[in-house]
């Protein structure tokens, strides 16, 4: 009974370290940040969105067999910040709510690029009722 004890806090003590050394990481993963000053422009982020986007999420954001639809309630802002679609194109993200794999970082795009694309997006969503 001992040894079992033993190991079962040796357990959660190993998970509680690793926890804290993922959120650790987490804290310390800096977040691309647009210019400061910049103006968002959704204009702009159609084009963008066209040349860097629409392969994977439709031309009509509507998704393809690529990639998931960014009209869609998974992005509205309240579950996806704006700070998602910045770290998506930086680093790419894993898959977790479609299965189209994972996503590819977009080096081409700068943060200033992505925060066009964000406006954009954000204006298409709003014309559906995503808030």
């Amino acid at each position: 009974m001992k040894q079992i004890r033993h190991r079962a806090v040796a357990a959660v003590a190993a998970f509680l370290l690793l926890s804290m050394g993922a959120a650790a990481q987490a804290q310390s993963m800096k977040i691309p940040k647009p210019s400061d000053g910049l103006m968002p422009n959704p204009g702009r982020g159609k084009g963008l969105f066209a040349t860097h986007c629409a392969s994977c999420h439709g031309a009509d954001l509507k998704g393809s067999d690529k990639g998931p639809a960014m009209l869609h309630k998974v992005y509205e802002p309240s579950h996806h910040g704006d700070a998602a679609f910045q770290i998506a194109a930086a680093r790419g993200v894993r898959a977790h709510h479609w299965q189209f794999g994972d996503m590819a970082p977009v080096p081409a795009v700068t943060p200033d690029d992505v925060a066009h694309i964000t406006a954009f997006i954000r204006a298409e969503q709003r014309k559906i009722g995503i808030h």
